[in-house]
């Protein structure tokens, strides 16, 4: 039974180096398309959807880090706001800052023109106010760029989890039912 079925190839094309998944209408023209036995193919299918599942994982992990690190740049920005604010007023800002985990600090800061901005890696720079604002700018745009394409890969992942799910199920209660048509047809002889 031929069909112009939408399972059109096997390497269907994907999002940034994702491999889409084949949405299958008609399993045994996809079965002769794949050139696989139903457990083979079966095996694949779960192999498949075990790599989605892998790149979900990761993908979640990184759509955490991003939502921690936005509101983080954005406390930056106000801190420089605020410094920015009361430059050149004679009154010192009382602040209270997080030296290490759980460990905390009152500093009392006069009448600045820079910041050091905690880049990482262990790396720790001066800039002046307004080169801190741009930068930090920079980065929230950055973060919530990243964070933005990310959720789209997330659904994008999703609905490929859903197709592979769901072509398991076709292609494993297409076999069952090939098996007892074999039975039924098998006991009437």
């Amino acid at each position: 039974m031929a069909s112009t079925s939408s399972s059109s190839s096997m390497e269907a094309t994907g999002r940034r180096g994702i491999p889409a998944a084949t949405f299958v209408e008609d399993v045994q023209t996809y079965l002769n398309q794949i050139g696989l036995d139903v457990n083979s193919t079966l095996t694949f299918l779960q192999e498949r959807l075990q790599q989605y599942k892998m790149v979900e994982m990761k993908l979640l992990a990184q759509q955490r880090e991003l939502q921690a690190k936005i509101p983080d740049i954005q406390k930056c920005l106000a801190v420089v706001a605020t410094l920015q604010e009361k430059k050149g007023s004679d009154e010192p800002i009382l602040a209270d800052f997080e030296v290490s985990e759980g460990i905390f600090s009152r500093a009392r800061i006069e009448d600045t023109d820079s910041v050091c901005l905690w880049l990482g890696a262990n790396v720790m720079l001066e800039y002046s106010c307004e080169e801190a604002v741009t930068l930090l700018k920079n980065n929230l745009e950055n973060a919530k760029g990243s964070l933005e394409v990310l959720i789209a890969d997330l659904q994008f992942i999703r609905d490929q989890v859903t197709v592979t799910q769901v072509t398991i199920a076709r292609v494993y209660n297409w076999d069952v039912h090939q098996r007892r048509l074999r039975q039924v047809s098998g006991s009437q002889e």
